[in-house]
């Protein structure tokens, strides 16, 4: 038997030596990385064909100035609602004895089985006289907590607590231990949900256009249905760009550089619980069915009211099952168009990880951040002018998914991908396989199941989205989002009940998926 080296017995974790990346996956995964940046320089032309005077007079008038600070009151005061509410239901639900903490992390969850724009339906059906700015934060904070409490919990389930201990045998109080070192821990957690917040607060409208409230993406939609594809439009929709990109500055920059993981694994420890007594049971149970009953409650109830009053007839609607039907091959079609246009991205981010790839994954990164009205307004105005015979077609509505939704399916591709041994790659190719076929039909059957995560995840945004179906879908296409706002906007609350409940019902696999991966990443 020969004998083996420690290299040997290494596994390779690249391709064999003089094997480059084939050019046709390049030349796809700089195709997609040019489309994704067509929003952004959607944006830049249209600040230089405009001129300085014509930037000067639409965006330096009082009409912006009032949108821009809407905005910033609803993302100042919704942000730190939703970081306290997130946080202090992940530390009841994972370090505390609250009896069914389990099952009251589950229903933490659940509020993000329904869409921003049902919620603000459900409450201003109770509450007619919800409007304005008190009313945009308080939806806002019950639709988008989640994103907060999510990664908070996940991180708490595995968070070292030998530091806990040391701070505690030095005589810090229990209460002085929390802020000192596990709320400094969590700082990553709450950035991230944070910003995730930030950026549907800037990119909601359906909400926001019910109650009254006028925002950036309100008023870029009133302008293009006034105008057409008016500068107005386009001035606001560059503001608006502008406010996601700083957003996503601030957070790069205020992220830090300090380790949140110790060096050596050390043993596994079960997290400690803080014991509530009597008072602390009470008082915790009664916060989160409040709480509860605010984001689930209150939409489940109105929806189940609208549902009695309309009772089968409502359910005899024909536009509803046209509605699902199309829905659902919108959402498969863009679903599965979205995933195979990520493989060539995450297989070269994977394999080749080289500053090049990098950058050219970033871009899908920069153009999923900025909201869906200022994608469908390139889109319009890039089809208008070079593409004609492409405008308001299933075309230029499945490219505007690719673009928006991409990142939800490269990020699950490129953990599946890293999963996939390339040795069984090269083993392939040895045998005579081309580069694509040992791609295709090794590595792709090993990462099926995050291809099939992604493409999940993809689905169910394409099925709730609104802004981007409402300005590029063919004339007689209409989704179940556009179905509902449509009745909506009449104020045929009883037949856009159905539609409603169909989206939650539909959106619920998500809720459950997002729930068992955090779940996952705790190692439970």
């Amino acid at each position: 038997m020969s004998n083996l080296s420690i290299r040997d017995l290494a596994p390779a974790r690249l391709p064999s030596a003089g094997q480059r990346p084939t050019l046709p996956l390049i030349w796809l995964a700089l195709l997609l990385a040019l489309l994704a940046l067509l929003p952004l320089a959607f944006v830049i032309s249209v600040a230089l064909d405009s001129g300085w005077e014509t930037i000067k007079t639409l965006v330096f008038r009082p009409r912006v100035g009032e949108l821009l600070l809407n905005t910033t009151l609803l993302v100042v005061f919704t942000l730190p609602l939703c970081v306290v509410t997130g946080v202090m239901l992940a530390w009841l639900t994972e370090r505390t004895s609250l009896r069914g903490r389990r099952v009251w992390s589950l229903l933490c969850t659940a509020p993000l089985a329904i869409p921003a724009f049902v919620q603000s339906y459900a409450w201003v059906s109770a509450v007619p006289s919800l409007h304005g700015t008190g009313a945009g934060i308080f939806i806002s904070t019950l639709a988008y907590y989640p994103f907060i409490y999510l990664p908070v919990a996940a991180v708490l389930r595995r968070l070292d607590c030998g530091l806990e201990d040391v701070a505690a045998s030095l005589g810090t109080p229990p209460l002085a231990i929390f802020f000192r070192v596990v709320l400094p821990q969590l700082r990553l957690a709450i950035w991230g949900g944070a910003l995730l917040v930030a950026l549907h607060l800037l990119a909601e409208y359906g909400l926001y256009a019910m109650i009254r409230f006028d925002t950036f993406t309100t008023a870029i939609f009133d302008q293009f249905q006034s105008t057409f594809n008016g500068p107005a439009a386009n001035m606001l929709a560059g503001v608006l760009a502008l406010c996601c990109l700083a957003l996503l500055l601030l957070e790069t920059s205020t992220r830090g550089k300090a380790r949140y993981a110790r060096v050596g694994s050390g043993s596994a420890r079960q997290q400690q619980c803080w014991q509530l007594a009597w008072p602390g049971q009470f008082g915790g149970q009664l916060l989160l069915l409040t709480l509860l009953a605010l984001a689930l409650g209150v939409p489940l109830i109105t929806l189940g009211r609208w549902i009695w009053l309309g009772g089968t007839a409502s359910w005899a609607n024909a536009d509803l099952w046209l509605s699902l039907q199309q829905t659902l091959i919108l959402a498969g079609g863009g679903a599965l168009l979205t995933t195979v246009c990520a493989i060539p991205m995450a297989w070269l981010s994977v394999r080749y990880p080289g500053r090049l790839y990098r950058l050219l994954e970033s871009c899908n990164y920069i153009t999923s951040s900025l909201p869906g009205i200022v994608v469908a307004l390139a889109l319009v105005t890039i089809t208008i002018r070079v593409a004609r015979p492409l405008y308001q077609t299933e075309i230029t509505l499945l490219l505007a998914y690719v673009l928006m939704f991409m990142p939800r399916a490269l990020i699950n591709l490129r953990a599946g991908i890293a999963q996939a041994p390339v040795e069984l790659e090269n083993a392939a190719r040895s045998l005579g396989k081309t580069p694509l076929q040992a791609l295709w039909h090794t590595t792709m059957r090993l990462a099926a199941p995050g291809a099939a995560a992604g493409a999940a995840l993809v689905f169910l945004a394409i099925t709730n989205e609104l802004t981007a179906t409402l300005l590029l879908s063919p004339n007689g296409t209409r989704t179940l989002a556009t179905g509902f706002w449509a009745l909506t906007s009449e104020i045929d609350y009883v037949a856009a009940a159905p539609f409603a409940l169909m989206m939650v019902l539909l959106s619920l696999p998500l809720t459950w998926l997002l729930y068992s991966q955090s779940k996952r990443t705790a190692g439970l």
